[in-house]
């Protein structure tokens, strides 16, 4: 895969002396030391990472980590006092005004943490709202806004105003928003966090099957651990400003990189974040009474041990690769239990 969105030694420093802040963090000095003796604010200490086409990257940290202000940093919303920041291989810290413009409106969408949504439009008027900045012909972006409403559920709601609807309801319109766009980016910043926790499931859960079909690049802000683990396919881990790890869930959760990650992982749900295909057994041949995916958690296998000794384990293609017993998952637990 290639990368989509590339960081580069990215430092943002908030003052009236960003140089000094730089010199100090290049020669080892913490965020709270730069702040202490300049008075300067670390957002994003030399942040480089790099997110491939059709992946779900998720940042995540505590509140004042910088995750926020990484992701404004892709459709330059904000500046970086150094560094680089490349979408699908051009340098837009090159863009002028115009060409900027162009990149937001073409090339990435965003979905925001408070909807966004315009309170005296319809939610057909909102949805179509982008692709009505970017010039788009009525009835085509009517139509379309149409298509992507009946995608997130809310088909019958055309006419409704923003404040008749739920928090659910009216982030499904931000998201359908987003996606009518119909850019290969999508920038979602704590967009799931307002919501109540069984709404949030569902709409993780709706990005996820939206997912499988649209295949878009998205970079995901979140400050939920489980959140990250449930819908990232890689995870950044911002700790004061800097990356601390990056990698995929199940290596974050079973092999962090330091006191700051374990932290995190220490309550997370190691069921869940442990693939079966890697703690399967390479047998092909022994009887076993169902099948179950290798990118299923070791949570999906639990429940089908009280009826059968044994699972198959197959690929994409429905092929067998492997087998799994009720003992391995056990063991599996067990090891990393704690």
């Amino acid at each position: 895969m290639s990368a989509v969105i590339e960081a580069k030694n990215i430092t943002k420093i908030f003052g009236d002396e960003p140089e000094t802040a730089v010199r100090m963090l290049e020669q080892g000095a913490s965020k709270t030391d730069v702040q202490a003796e300049t008075g300067q604010v670390v957002g994003l200490n030399r942040v480089s990472l790099s997110v491939e086409q059709g992946e779900i990257f998720v940042v995540m940290g505590l509140s004042g980590s910088g995750k926020s202000t990484l992701i404004r940093h892709v459709n330059r919303l904000i500046e970086p006092t150094a560094g680089e920041m490349r979408v699908n291989g051009r340098d837009i810290l090159g863009l002028d005004e115009m060409a900027l413009r162009q990149f937001r409106r073409k090339e990435l969408a965003m979905v925001f943490q408070n909807f966004g949504l315009l309170p005296h439009r319809s939610v057909l008027d909102n949805v179509a709202y982008g692709l009505e900045i970017r010039g788009d012909g009525k009835d085509e972006r009517l139509e379309h806004a149409r298509h992507w409403i009946e995608r997130v559920g809310l088909a019958g709601y055309e006419g409704s105003q923003p404040n008749e609807l739920s928090g659910g309801q009216q982030q499904r319109v931000g998201l359908a928003r987003a996606l009518a766009m119909d850019t290969d980016i999508l920038l979602m910043d704590e967009a799931f966090s307002a919501l109540d926790p069984l709404i949030r499931s569902g709409m993780q859960d709706e990005l996820k099957s939206l997912q499988k079909e649209l295949n878009k690049t998205i970079l995901f802000i979140s400050h939920d651990f489980d959140e990250a683990v449930k819908i990232g396919d890689r995870i950044a881990v911002l700790n004061d400003g800097a990356i601390v790890q990056v990698d995929r869930p199940e290596d974050i959760v079973l092999k962090p990189a330091d006191d700051y990650v374990a932290a995190f992982v220490r309550d997370v749900n190691k069921a869940r974040v442990i693939h079966i295909s890697t703690i399967m057994e390479r047998d092909l041949e022994s009887p076993c009474g169902f099948d179950i995916t290798a990118t299923a958690s070791c949570e999906d296998a639990l429940p089908l041990f009280a009826a059968h000794d044994a699972l198959a384990v197959t690929n994409e293609d429905g092929k067998r690769v492997g087998r799994i017993t009720a003992r391995r998952v056990i063991a599996a637990l067990a090891r990393h239990a704690g």
